[in-house]
């Protein structure tokens, strides 16, 4: 969206982008995309992109990291969090390396987010337990997280 007697040039694309790294980490194509609707797609943004790469200001990796730190704390599951992340632009291989490197345990976080939701009690019914399955799907757990997770507070039921 640039003004008409504005001229783009490559120190102005690259405030631009450091102006947004400022604020957060951001994907390599979330950058350029940001920046191709504020500079109408000029060419001169993909070498300013490279640049900020080069020089460590921009990184995919860092940006991966980040991201899956914020969505675990959030209690995101894998797949959610894989989901969201491909919308970002990241490469599978990337993204599968953050994980090995964050260690998290997927059991023991649908069991936290289960039991912030909806407390210790077990389900009142079957129609309350599909619900709390849901839950837990939609926020991207695997049936054998969602079982594990529900099994704690149905075993405290005695």
């Amino acid at each position: 969206m640039k003004r008409q007697d504005e001229v783009i040039t490559p120190a102005k694309i690259r405030s631009a982008a450091m102006d947004l790294l400022t604020g957060r980490e951001f994907s390599r194509a979330e950058l350029a995309k940001k920046l191709d609707k504020r500079f109408d797609a000029d060419p001169a943004i993909s070498a300013q992109l490279d640049r900020l790469q080069e020089e460590g200001l921009q990184s995919d990796g860092r940006f991966t990291e980040a991201f899956l730190r914020a969505r675990i704390y959030r209690g995101h599951g894998l797949a959610r969090i894989r989901m969201d992340i491909r919308q970002k632009g990241i490469a599978d291989d990337l993204f599968n390396a953050a994980v090995e490197a964050s260690e998290t345990d997927w059991f023991s976080l649908a069991r936290e987010v289960a039991e912030r939701k909806f407390g210790r009690h077990p389900a009142a019914d079957q129609k309350d337990r599909a619900k709390r399955m849901r839950f837990l799907q939609y926020r991207g757990f695997n049936f054998d997280q969602i079982k594990y997770a529900l099994s704690a507070t149905d075993a405290e039921e005695f």
